[in-house]
C-alpha cells in the first residue's frame, strides 16, 4: 500500500485552508487518490472519505477534511471510524433484504404485495407486484396527504398512508423514482414477513457479519461518531466537474412546480426534516436516513460479490443477476430524465454513470454514492458531508469513479469499454 496522506491548499473567500488527506491506496490506484485531493481543492469538497475493494480486498482508504460540514479549518478532521447520512444510498443496502428473504424462499417477487401486507390492497393496488416496489414501479411515489417529519419515523404513519393510497399511474405499465415512499413499502414488507424491522435485519444479517459501518436505525451508541451533513454550493467552475452542471429545462420546470410528480415525490415528508437530529438518525427510513461509513458502503458491496474475510457472499449468483438485471428503463415520471433500475438498484447510464455497463448500485441526493461492478470485482463506497445539487450523479463521486476505472486501465490513461 502507499501513503495516501498529502497536504493541499484550497482558496474560499480569499481564506486559505489546508487540507489533509489521509489513508492509503494500493499500487496502480493512485489515482484516486489523485482525484479526492483534486475533489478538495476544485469540487468543494469539505470532508469526504472513499473506499474501494477489489476482489473482496481493500486497495483504497482515504478521508480528508472535517467531519462537519461547516468547513471550519478548526473543526473536527474526519477520522476513520466517521460516518454520515448517504440519504438515497441506503436504498442499495435496503433492497438486499428482499432480496435475500427471496433467496431463503421467504418472498415471491412475483406474488402480490397484498399477499404479504393485505390492507395494501386498497385503492386499486391488488396488482402490485413485490417486484414493483423495487423496480420503482407501483405508482407510489408521492403521498396525497405528505407526513411530518414526526408521523414519518413514527413506523405506523407511513405504512397507513401508502395503504390507503391510489397508484399514480398503473402499478408495472411506468416506472417513477420512488424517493420517500420507498422507506415505508420495503420496510412493512420486511417487517410483515420477518417480523423484524429492516433496520434490525441490516443490522444482525448484515452489518454485524461483515463489520460493516452501516445503520438504518443509528444506535445512541453510535451517535457521537456521525458528522453533521449541510447544503454547500457546486464548484463556478464548469471545466472543474467533468459533468453537465445546468439540468434540462423539463427537469427545471418539474422541481419548480408544486404540482408535478417530481416535487411531491421529494415533499412526502413535509417539512422537511432535520437529518442532523438524532431522532431522525435513529429512525429507519431505508430510502433516505441510512448512515454509513465509506468502508461500511463499499464492504457492503463487496459482500454482495464474493466471500469477505472468511464471511460466505450474501448473494447468491442467481440473486446476483436478479439484481442487476434491468427491470425499468427509459423516461422516469419523477426524475424526467432517463433512467435504468433493476430490483431495488440503480443500473449504469448516463443519469447515474457507474464504473461499467455491468455495475449495480445507488447513488445518494448531493453527494454519497455506492456500487459494485462483478466484471472487475470493484466494490466501492463514496460518503461525503457536502451535500451538493445533485440527484443521481455526483461531480466528486464521478471523479472517484473515473480514477478507478484509469487505475484499472491495461494502459495508462486507457478507460476500459
Amino acid at each position: 500500500m502507499v501513503d495516501g496522506s498529502a497536504a493541499i491548499e484550497t482558496v474560499e473567500q480569499e481564506t486559505v485552508v489546508d487540507v489533509d488527506v489521509q489513508g492509503t491506496v494500493a499500487d496502480g490506484f493512485e489515482p484516486v487518490r489523485d482525484a479526492f485531493a483534486e475533489n478538495f481543492a476544485r469540487r468543494g469538497e469539505r470532508g469526504a472519505a472513499v473506499a474501494v475493494y477489489r476482489d473482496g480486498r481493500k486497495v483504497v482508504d482515504l478521508r480528508g477534511g472535517t467531519r462537519d460540514a461547516d468547513g471550519s479549518p478548526d473543526g473536527e478532521p474526519w477520522t476513520p471510524g466517521t460516518a454520515q447520512v448517504v440519504r438515497s444510498a441506503t436504498k442499495g443496502v435496503a433492497a438486499a433484504v428482499p432480496l435475500l428473504l427471496h433467496q431463503r424462499g421467504l418472498v415471491d417477487l412475483d406474488a402480490p404485495v397484498g399477499t404479504y401486507w393485505p390492507e395494501f390492497k386498497a385503492a386499486g393496488k391488488e396488482r402490485v407486484l413485490v417486484r414493483h416496489l423495487l423496480s420503482h414501479r407501483a405508482g407510489l411515489p408521492v403521498l396525497d396527504t405528505p407526513l411530518t417529519p414526526g408521523q414519518a419515523v413514527d413506523g405506523v404513519s407511513g405504512p397507513a398512508a401508502l395503504a390507503a393510497q391510489a397508484p399514480a399511474w398503473e402499478p408495472g405499465t411506468a416506472h417513477g423514482y420512488h424517493a420517500q415512499t420507498y422507506s415505508w413499502l420495503l420496510g412493512e414488507l420486511v417487517l410483515r414477513v420477518t417480523g423484524r424491522s429492516i433496520g434490525s435485519w441490516v443490522a444482525e444479517e448484515i452489518a454485524a457479519p461483515f463489520g460493516a459501518g452501516l445503520w438504518i436505525g443509528l444506535p445512541e451508541a453510535e451517535q457521537a461518531r456521525v458528522g453533521r451533513i449541510a447544503d454547500v454550493e457546486p464548484p463556478a467552475d464548469p471545466a472543474a466537474t467533468g459533468l453537465r452542471l445546468r439540468p434540462k429545462k423539463a427537469v427545471s420546470d418539474a422541481y419548480r412546480d408544486p404540482d408535478s410528480l417530481t416535487r411531491r415525490a421529494f415533499a412526502a415528508i413535509t417539512p422537511t426534516a432535520d437529518e442532523n437530529a438524532p431522532a431522525y438518525r435513529a429512525a429507519e427510513l431505508p430510502a433516505s436516513a441510512g448512515i454509513a461509513t465509506a468502508d461500511g458502503l463499499a464492504r457492503f458491496y463487496a459482500s454482495l460479490l464474493g466471500d469477505l474475510d472468511g464471511t460466505r457472499r450474501l448473494f447468491a449468483p442467481a440473486t446476483l443477476t436478479l439484481a442487476r438485471t434491468e427491470e425499468s428503463a427509459g423516461p422516469d415520471r419523477v426524475l424526467v430524465v432517463g433512467t435504468r433500475f433493476g430490483l431495488g438498484y440503480m443500473l449504469h447510464g448516463p443519469a447515474s454513470p457507474l464504473l461499467a455497463p455491468g455495475s449495480f448500485g445507488h447513488p445518494g441526493r448531493g453527494g454519497s454514492l455506492g456500487f459494485a461492478d462483478p466484471e472487475t470485482g470493484i466494490s466501492f463506497g463514496y460518503v461525503t458531508n457536502g451535500m451538493q445539487k445533485n440527484v443521481t450523479a455526483d461531480p466528486r463521486a464521478q471523479a472517484l469513479v473515473r480514477a478507478v476505472a484509469l487505475a484499472l486501465s491495461p494502459e495508462p490513461g486507457q478507460r476500459p469499454a
